[in-house]
């Protein structure tokens, strides 16, 4: 039986879940296909790696067509926001801007990233006047 918490997917769960999110619902077969084209995945370990990721709530399975499509539990959004979230939490102390911060200094920025940034920054400033 699925749990209804859904855990941070590891990085092996992460590639199954953007074959979801890219292909949408798919059989085994079509998600082991991609894997072992990408990363030389024996079949074997694609179908316990989704039998964990069920387990952990990562994926949903449909029972009712044969074989079995698995889909992801959550969006790439969702995903990406909780993935980011704890992120936040565990290196930089729940402080956002210092991630913020952190992510500019690091990279170089395009001039349209740089004005959606300010754009943004506006945007926030304005909801607190």
């Amino acid at each position: 039986m699925a749990k209804s918490r859904v855990t941070q997917p590891t990085e092996v769960e992460l590639q199954i879940l953007k074959v979801l999110w890219d292909q949408g619902p798919s059989p085994v077969r079509d998600i082991h296909a991609r894997l072992n084209a990408d990363k030389g995945t024996n079949y074997s370990t694609t179908v316990k790696m989704l039998s964990v990721m069920l387990e952990k709530g990562l994926v949903k399975r449909d029972e009712n067509v044969s074989p079995f499509v698995y889909r992801a539990a959550l969006s790439r959004e969702k995903a990406g926001k909780r993935m980011l979230n704890n992120l936040i939490e565990k290196v930089y102390d729940g402080a956002t801007m210092s991630l913020v911060l952190q992510a500019l200094a690091s990279t170089a920025a395009t001039k349209e990233e740089l004005e959606e940034a300010r754009r943004l920054l506006d945007q926030l400033e304005a909801k607190q006047s």
